[in-house]
C-alpha cells in the first residue's frame, strides 16, 4: 500500500492543478460566450486549458495506476469541479485510516 504522506502530496498538487484548470474553464468560458469576436484569447486560452487538463488527467491516471486511488478519479476529471470534489472525498478517506477508493 503507497504511503499517506506521498499520497497526500500528490493530492496537494492535484489540488492546485484541477483549480488552475477549473479557473481557466471559467476564463474561457467568458470570453467565448461575451467576447465572441475576441478569438485571440480564446485561441490562446482554449489549448492553455487542454494542455492544463491532460495534466490533470495524467496526474490522477498515475497515481490510479500506483493505487493510490481507484479509477474513478482519473473519471471525475472530465468534469473540472468533480475532481475537487473527488480529491476533498480522497482526503477523508485517508484521514480516517481507509485505503482511498
Amino acid at each position: 500500500m503507497p504511503d499517506r504522506a506521498t499520497t497526500l502530496k500528490k493530492l496537494d498538487l492535484i489540488r492546485v492543478v484541477a483549480a488552475v484548470d477549473l479557473a481557466l474553464l471559467v476564463v474561457l468560458l467568458y470570453f467565448s460566450r461575451w467576447f465572441a469576436d475576441n478569438e485571440g484569447g480564446v485561441s490562446i486560452l482554449g489549448p492553455l486549458h487542454g494542455v492544463i487538463f491532460l495534466g490533470l488527467l495524467y496526474l490522477t491516471a498515475v497515481g490510479a495506476g500506483e493505487k493510490r486511488w481507484g479509477w474513478l478519479f482519473p473519471i471525475t476529471t472530465i468534469i473540472p469541479l468533480f475532481s475537487l470534489l473527488y480529491d476533498a472525498k480522497l482526503r477523508r478517506e485517508i484521514a480516517a485510516g481507509a485505503h482511498p477508493s
